[in-house]
This record gives C-alpha cells, sequence and structure tokens, in this order.
C-alpha cells in the first residue's frame, strides 16, 4: 500500500465516522509557547480550551487531519533508519461535549475512550488489513498525580479482546501526553504497537495543566490521535527503514547519485532536503534566530556535506522537482518552486562566502578546543555539530559540548554587560516612546515591538485611510500599546486585514535602516512625525523597503529596530478598544 493510498483511507475512513476534515496548518504554528508544530492537534489548540467552537467553524465536533509537523529535538538522531526533522501525522480529534461514546454513533457531536479506540482497532485491522496477531496496545498505569487508565484497559481488554500478555502498562514517560508549551490539555494515551513498533497514539485530554503544574479535570474532555505517516508506511510496506518507504524512494535514488556508499548521509540529506523545502514554503527564512536558524543549519549542514564529498549536483533544484511531484496534490504550498529556489539559492551564496573559509580554517587546528569551536562559530557561522562532522577525529577527539556551551556563555555575558551599558539596566527612551527592558532578553523583544508598530502605523493608513496618524504608544517586553486618530470602531475584518498586511511584510523579510539629516530635509521625504514629540535639528527617518525614496514605511524615529522585518516573528492584535474622543487603541503582542 502506497502512502498515498494510506494517507486518502485515513482520511476517508474518518470522514464516515462523521469526521470534517481540515486541512494541515503551516508549520509556523500561531501558539506562541512553541517554535514549529510538532504535532496534529496544534492547530485545535483552542477548541479543546473552549476558545473556539470547533461545531461552528467545521461543522462537527470530529475532525481529521494530515498534519506537517516539525520536530527540532531529532535533528542530531536524523542518519538512522528512522528520525525524521519534518514528518506527517495522521490525527482523528474530538473536542466534545461528548454526546455518545458509542462507536456505531457517527453524528457530529464529540466523544471519547470507547469511540476513540474501537475506530483505531478496526482501522488497522480491517482497512490496513494488519493481522491481530501482530498488534499489542499500552496503556496508562497511573502515578501519584494521574490514576491507572482503567477505562482503556477494559475496552481493549474485555470488549475487543486484547490478550491480557498483549497489553503494556506505561508510566508518565511513555503514557502520558502534553501539553504543547507550559500549559493547556493533556492526559493518558493509549498506544498500538505493530510488531513492536508504535504506530499510532491515542491521547484522552482530561486533564488541563496549569502554569503553576497543577493538574486539573476538565468538563469537556477531548481526543487527540496521531499516527506518524512515515512509520506506518515502512511498517505496512515491510522495512525498517523509512527512507526506503516510497515516500523517500526516488529522492533517495537521486542523491545516491552523486553519493552512493554513505548510507548514513544519504539520509540525512534526503531528510533535511525534503523538511528545508516545507519550511521554506511556509514562510520560513533563514536567519540566525528561532525557525530561521534551524532552517539555516539544516542548509548549512547540506551544503557542508556536498563540499566535503565534492557533490556536483544541483541537489536544490534536482531534489526541489522530486519534492513537488510528491506532494504537491496535498501541499499546494510546494508548487511555489522559484520563491523556494530563489531562498536556497541565496543561503548557498552565504554559504560560499561564509562557512566555506570556516572550513579551510578548521584544516588549520590540530586540535580543536570548546574556544576554536566557539570562534568558528562566530566567526564563520559553522554550527557546533557541523565542526564535529566536518573535522577530522583526532582533531575532536577531546571536543565537548559543554566546552563549547561555556564559551557561548562568556559571549552572551559580554553581551548583557554591553545592553545593560547600553539601556542602562532599564529602558530607552524615544521619539515614539518609552521601551521598557530590563535586561537583553527583554531588550531584543521589545525592539522587535517597536518595528512592529511601525508596520502597524503603515498598515492601519492603508486599511482605514491617510487620516490615521498616531497619537501615543507603549511598548514593554509583553505587548506594545499602540493608539491613533480614528472616530469609530473598527469591524473584525478591518482587524484581520491589518494584522495580514503586518504578517505580510514580516514574511517578506524587508530590510530596515534609517538616514540621518537635518529635520527641515526629512520633513520633505513625507516621512511621519510623532505630533506630540519635539524633534532636534537633526533627526534620524527609520524606513522599510529598499531605499528610502520607495519606502512604504517612513517615520521619523530615534530607533532601536530590527536589522529585517522576518525578525519580528508573527504579529497578532489582541484587542481595539476606544481611548479617548476621536482615538481608537491597539493592543498586539509578537509571537516567536
Amino acid at each position: 500500500m502506497s502512502s498515498s493510498e494510506i494517507r486518502q483511507k485515513f482520511l476517508e475512513f474518518f470522514k464516515n465516522k462523521g469526521h470534517a476534515i481540515v486541512p494541515s496548518s503551516s508549520l509556523i504554528p500561531d501558539d506562541p509557547s512553541v517554535l514549529l508544530t510538532t504535532a496534529g492537534m496544534q492547530q485545535f489548540k483552542r477548541y479543546y480550551t473552549g476558545e473556539l467552537d470547533a461545531l461552528k467553524d467545521f461543522g462537527s465536533q470530529r475532525t481529521a487531519s494530515c498534519q506537517k509537523c516539525f520536530r527540532t529535538s531529532d535533528i542530531e538522531e536524523v542518519g538512522d533508519q528512522t528520525h525524521l526533522t519534518f514528518f506527517e501525522m495522521l490525527g482523528n480529534f474530538s473536542f466534545g461535549p461528548v454526546g455518545s461514546d458509542n462507536p456505531e454513533d457517527f453524528s457530529k457531536d464529540g466523544y471519547f475512550k470507547r469511540s476513540s479506540i474501537y475506530w483505531a482497532y478496526e482501522f488497522v485491522s480491517q482497512i490496513l488489513e494488519i493481522n491481530p496477531a501482530r498488534i499489542e496496545v499500552s496503556v496508562f498505569k497511573g502515578d501519584e498525580e494521574i490514576p491507572f487508565d482503567k477505562e482503556s484497559y477494559k475496552i481493549w481488554h474485555e470488549e475487543i479482546g486484547i490478550p491480557k500478555e498483549k497489553i503494556i502498562f506505561g508510566n508518565r514517560a511513555d503514557n502520558f501526553w502534553g501539553p504543547t508549551g507550559d500549559e493547556g490539555p493533556c492526559g493518558p494515551c493509549t498506544e498500538i504497537y505493530v510488531d513492536g513498533v508504535e504506530i499510532w497514539n491515542l491521547v484522552f485530554n482530561e486533564y488541563y495543566k496549569e502554569k503553576g503544574g497543577e493538574y486539573r479535570k476538565v468538563e469537556k474532555p477531548g481526543v487527540d490521535t496521531g499516527m506518524g505517516l512515515e512509520r506506518l508506511t515502512a511498517v505496512l510496506q515491510g522495512v525498517d527503514d523509512v527512507f526506503q518507504t516510497d515516500i523517500f524512494e526516488s529522492l533517495v535514488l537521486k542523491i545516491k547519485e552523486s553519493i552512493p556508499s554513505h548510507d548514513r548521509i544519504v539520509r540525512i540529506l534526503a531528510d533535511h532536503l525534503r523538511a528545508s523545502v516545507f519550511l521554506i514554503a511556509d514562510g520560513v527564512r533563514p536567519s540566525n534566530k528561532e525557525a530561521g536558524y534551524i532552517l539555516r543549519r539544516l542548509l548549512r549542514r547540506i551544503l557542508a556535506y556536498q563540499l566535503k564529498y565534492d557533490i556536483h549536483a544541483d541537489l536544490f533544484t534536482e531534489s526541489m522537482e522530486i519534492i513537488k511531484e510528491k506532494f504537491e496534490k496535498i501541499y499546494p504550498e510546494v508548487k511555489e518552486t522559484k520563491i523556494i529556489l530563489k531562498v536556497l539559492e541565496e543561503e548557498r551564496l552565504k554559504f560560499q562566502e561564509a562557512v566555506g573559509r570556516g572550513i579551510k580554517e578548521i584544516e588549520k587546528y590540530k586540535e580543536i578546543t570548546g574556544a576554536v569551536a566557539f570562534y568558528l562559530y562566530e566567526t564563520f557561522g559553522l554550527p557546533f555539530e557541523l565542526i564535529k562532522e566536518l573535522a577530522s577525529e583526532e582533531a575532536v577527539k577531546n571536543l565537548l559540548k559543554e566546552d563549547f556551551d561555556k564559551e557561548f556563555e562568556k559571549h552572551q555575558e559580554i553581551s548583557r554587560a554591553g545592553a545593560e551599558k547600553k539601556f542602562g539596566g532599564h529602558g530607552l527612551v524615544l521619539d515614539t516612546g518609552e521601551l521598557k527592558a530590563a535586561n537583553e532578553e527583554e531588550a531584543k523583544k521589545v525592539v522587535r515591538l517597536h518595528t512592529a508598530t511601525h508596520l502597524l502605523h503603515w498598515a492601519l493608513r492603508r486599511v482605514l485611510g491617510g487620516e490615521v496618524r498616531q497619537m501615543g504608544s507603549d511598548i514593554n517586553a509583553e505587548r506594545l500599546r499602540f493608539d491613533f486618530s480614528f472616530n469609530r470602531k473598527m469591524t473584525p475584518e478591518e482587524i484581520k486585514e491589518t494584522e495580514d498586511l503586518v504578517n505580510q511584510k514580516i514574511k517578506e523579510d524587508l530590510s530596515v535602516n534609517f538616514k540621518e539629516m537635518p529635520k527641515k530635509e526629512a520633513e520633505k521625504t513625507g516621512a511621519l512625525s510623532f505630533f506630540k514629540a519635539k524633534y532636534p535639528e537633526t533627526v534620524k527617518i527609520y524606513y522599510i523597503g529598499e531605499n528610502l525614496e520607495n519606502a512604504f514605511s517612513k517615520e521619523f524615529c530615534g530607533g532601536p529596530h530590527v536589522g529585517r522585518t522576518s525578525e519580528i516573528g508573527g504579529f497578532k492584535i489582541l484587542k481595539e478598544e476606544a481611548s479617548s474622543a476621536g482615538v481608537r487603541r491597539i493592543r498586539a503582542v509578537v509571537e516567536s
């Protein structure tokens, strides 16, 4: 059975059980507690908490999806037969309130453990035609905080007939899931194994974990299941290597044309190429921060191996075509080959300029210490992992990650000292308001928020008209507050359009620059100014765009700002309200 058939059969099966089929969300989550989308339930998190109504949005309290996921924790493991960074997660979900938990009831109400377990077993044993003799299951055995999941055990053993010897009693680490981030829905889970390989995890969100660590029972329990498509495909196709499945077959064969005798490197290249294409397709751009750093790390690892193994083939272009052909029907965003290849090529050029010199630098050292490794990282952009891989075994035999981390920490302490001197340990007063920052981390956050206010100002004028002017601003590490002249409440459509415009400019990764000039000359540029401010005779104009003349946003401002709009992260308007007569107020946040 091909991976495409498995994906299709799964979605059709749950559609017939009353589930709304929901497209995959982006790898860039709307959840600030996580860097990238790591699970199928993430796009549904607010339905579990009751903030959103699934019946209203999807026409059902039941949904199913095939979700794009990315887990950074597995990067170092990639190269073996099972680990991946990017993968697809098949899942079915129930948000409650629980109507009937009868698996014969295909209504649009929520369901819980009985229906979940019965349907999972039906899909595995009947639709996928896996012999029940190959199947084992696990249940949560309980601990001092959460009791034994007796209900799941009884359903598996007494109702479905799984023998006792094929039921595993798992601990908290194995059979309790969640939450994503510091707080959220979570609960015990029961897993399905085929030939000893876990293929499906059924999570029963009976609890909500508070930030303080307390678990409370929820009024409307939910179901969240996840089944990795790649692992399931390997089981059904009778291989123990996900890279031997039809998902990777064409890509692996193409890479092997250039590097036939290094299976581990072939697997790394196949994983990283596919993962990079999907990250870029969803708007991630290489940078030295957050998701952008993850992407850059993948791409530079690919490029470093190309240098090390003298691969002359254009892996980016060749892989792009294979990935597009394989996935475009289910994920149309990968069709944007020109955009994706442009990003890949730009990173290749940066790598050749900086990292290529770093690789030559490595060869000069008979022994690489933590200090040398940090020098290579800081000067040439070579991550610790790449240094370990590209240097000779003799040179790095005594190199430890903790030594590198100590050097990194020293650098951070110097940076913090510099920031305290620059920011006075408190805030930096600007012409546009006050940025409140107590330390370097807060300073970075408020700088992102500050640039976001410029984009917000521009977007509001675009949506509401040129009469909109800034009337006040206040920024701290948690949020921005922006007051502007306007004589009525914004509509939900106007708020969404404003938010979308800001996020679009963030995704475009535009340069943020400034020019210093006499105030009278600056006024002729059309730059906006804060009406209450008294400006000196020489001012700075911060602009966003390729140059001051053509910039779409330009304002009198003392700074500081981010270097590129992509550094801001996601932008979210929390509230729009009245401030005073003729003045409205927006509160917004930026999300990593």
